[in-house]
C-alpha cells in the first residue's frame, strides 16, 4: 500500500497526529505514577475511538456524559467505565448501569429515584463547591442557579450510606496550578468532614496540567497529599488535557476576492466543522500565522459569521491552497454537524511510524440518513 501524505488527502479533513498526541498522554502516564492519580478520557470532549488503542496504554479508562458515550467506552476504550448525565431518563437507566464500572448522579432527587435500579454498582455523587476558574458564563459549572451538582453539605451527609464517591467538575481550561490548588482548598474547607467518607474522588476535568510551563510536579504532589489526607483514590476527567495539539483541520481554497480586506473561502465551515469556536466567539489558529498577505479566512456556508479568523501568510493565497488549521480535536468532531449540507470533514490518523491511515469518509447517504 503507498504511502500517504497530508496533501494527498481530499479536504476537509480531521487529521489526528500520535506523535503529538503522545506527548499529552506521556505526561500522563508520568503524573499517574508520580500522583497515585487515575486519568480517564473525557468522551464529551473527544470521541474519535480509531484513535483509542494509543490512549488506552496510557489513560485508565473513559468518564461519560450520556448512555451513548457510557456505552462507547465500555465498548471501544476499555478499563474503568464512569458514568455520569445531568439526568437519567427511566428506559435508559439499566442500560447505563449494565456499562458501568461507577455510576454518578447529578443530584440527590436522582440517587434516590435510581436507588434500587444502580445497587449492584458503585455510586457517587456530584458536589458543587460553588465557585470555578471559568471565563464563561456558558461553560461556568457554579453559576448562579447552576443544575450541576449538589451544593449543601447537610443535604449531602443525609445521603452518605448511598454513595461511595464524589465528582467534583469546577475548572474550565485552567492552566495555573495555584489557582487549582486555592480551589480544592475551598472545596475541602466545605466538604472535608466528608470527604474522609468515601472511597474515591473525581476532580474532574478541565485542568490544562500538559499544557507548556504547567507546574505538574507541584500537582502530582497535591494530588497525592489529597488522597493521602482523606484516605481516597483521586481521578481527573481530562479532556482537552488529553488532545489538545493533536489534530488539525485540513482545508482547501475555493475562492479568492477582496471587499475592504483580502477574503479566502475555504472548503469548510466552522458552523458545521469547530462549532465550539464559533459558540464561544474565539478564532480559530493556525501556524506559523506570519507574512506580509494577510486574510479573513471564511467557511463556505451561507452563514455571514461563518469566519474562521483573519491570519497572516508568506505568500498570496490561491484556489487550491491547502490551509491546516490547528487544534481541530477538542469538541470538533464530537460536535460536527451537516449545516448547508457541507459535507463533513474525513479523519484520517497519522501513526506513530508516519504512515498515514485514512478512517472514515462521509458521503451524501450519510446525510440522508441523518435526516427524517
Amino acid at each position: 500500500m503507498p504511502i500517504l501524505h497530508s496533501s494527498d488527502l481530499q479536504t476537509p479533513c480531521y487529521l489526528i497526529d500520535e506523535q503529538r498526541l503522545l506527548r499529552n498522554l506521556d505526561k500522563m502516564r508520568w503524573l499517574r505514577e508520580q500522583s497515585g492519580a487515575r486519568v480517564l478520557l473525557a468522551l464529551k470532549c473527544f470521541a474519535t475511538w480509531s484513535a483509542f488503542d494509543l490512549m488506552s496504554q496510557y489513560m485508565d479508562g473513559t468518564t461519560s456524559s450520556s448512555l451513548y458515550e457510557v456505552r462507547l467506552g465500555r465498548e471501544k476504550f476499555g478499563g474503568e467505565t464512569h458514568a455520569y448525565s445531568v439526568a437519567y431518563a427511566d428506559h435508559e437507566i439499566d442500560a447505563v448501569v449494565a456499562c458501568a464500572d461507577k455510576i454518578i448522579f447529578n443530584s440527590i432527587g436522582q440517587l434516590q429515584r435510581f436507588e434500587q435500579a444502580s445497587r449492584h454498582v458503585m455510586r457517587g455523587l456530584r458536589l458543587n463547591p460553588q465557585v470555578s476558574n471559568s471565563p464563561y458564563v456558558l461553560a461556568d459549572p457554579a453559576r448562579q442557579h447552576s443544575r450541576l451538582g449538589e451544593a449543601d453539605p447537610v443535604r449531602v451527609e443525609e445521603v452518605m450510606h448511598l454513595v461511595s464517591g464524589f465528582m467534583i467538575h469546577n475548572n474550565c481550561e485552567n492552566r495555573d496550578f495555584a489557582l487549582f490548588a486555592e480551589m480544592l482548598d475551598g472545596i475541602e474547607a466545605r466538604f472535608g468532614h466528608l470527604l474522609s467518607r468515601v472511597q474515591w474522588v473525581s476532580l474532574g476535568g478541565g485542568i490544562h496540567f500538559t499544557g507548556d510551563g504547567y507546574d505538574l510536579e507541584a500537582f502530582a504532589a497535591r494530588l497525592r497529599a489529597f488522597a493521602e489526607k482523606y484516605g481516597v483514590q483521586v481521578y481527573l476527567e481530562p479532556g482537552e488535557a488529553a488532545i489538545t495539539g493533536a489534530a488539525t483541520l485540513e482545508v482547501s481554497v475555493l475562492d479568492v476576492l477582496h471587499n475592504g480586506k483580502d477574503l479566502a473561502i475555504v472548503d469548510s465551515s466552522i458552523e458545521a466543522h469547530m462549532l465550539d469556536l464559533l459558540i464561544y466567539r474565539l478564532p480559530a489558529r493556525i501556524e506559523p500565522d506570519r507574512g506580509d498577505h494577510r486574510y479573513m479566512v471564511c467557511g463556505k456556508s451561507c452563514l455571514a459569521g461563518d469566519i474562521f479568523g483573519e491570519f497572516s501568510f508568506e505568500q498570496p493565497l490561491r484556489v487550491g491552497d491547502r490551509i491546516s488549521i490547528q487544534d481541530a480535536a477538542g469538541y470538533t468532531m464530537v460536535k460536527k454537524n451537516w449545516f448547508n449540507g457541507v459535507n463533513m470533514p474525513s479523519i484520517a490518523i497519522r501513526r506513530l511510524d508516519g504512515r498515514i491511515d485514512p478512517i472514515k469518509s462521509f458521503s451524501y447517504e450519510d446525510y440522508v440518513e441523518s435526516l427524517s
